[in-house]
């Protein structure tokens, strides 16, 4: 079966950095597309990132536009955000996420805490 396992949250400071991974398995990882979505306490969940396939396309939110960096490794079934300069505003639990089939598949999230 499809899952997702997220890794690599915590606790920083702002201006700090994080990295993000989220190892798949039970599918052809490299023939789908990957996003990370967050979800900030009392908001909607948000879309952060979107890399294609092959990772040649990404797509990002304008308030992480150029802080962030999604990137994916197919040999390793893995995709990544790297999160540099990190504000208050980007506490959330963040999730990695594809779609198969018409059908979404969703990890189980990893807290993102920014705070002096």
């Amino acid at each position: 079966q499809v899952q997702l396992v997220e890794s690599g949250g915590g606790l920083v400071q702002p201006g700090g950095s994080l990295r993000l991974s989220c190892a798949a398995s039970g599918f052809t990882f490299s023939n789908y597309a990957m996003s990370w979505y967050r979800q900030p306490p009392g908001k909607e969940r948000e879309l952060v990132a979107y890399i294609s396939r092959a990772g040649g396309t990404t797509n990002y939110a304008e308030s992480v536009k150029g802080r962030f960096t999604i990137s994916r490794d197919n040999a390793k079934n893995t995709v990544y955000l790297q999160m540099n300069s990190l504000k208050p505003e980007d506490t959330a639990v963040y999730y990695c996420y594809t779609s198969i089939s018409f059908r979404t598949y969703w990890g189980q999230g990893c807290q993102v805490t920014v705070s002096a």
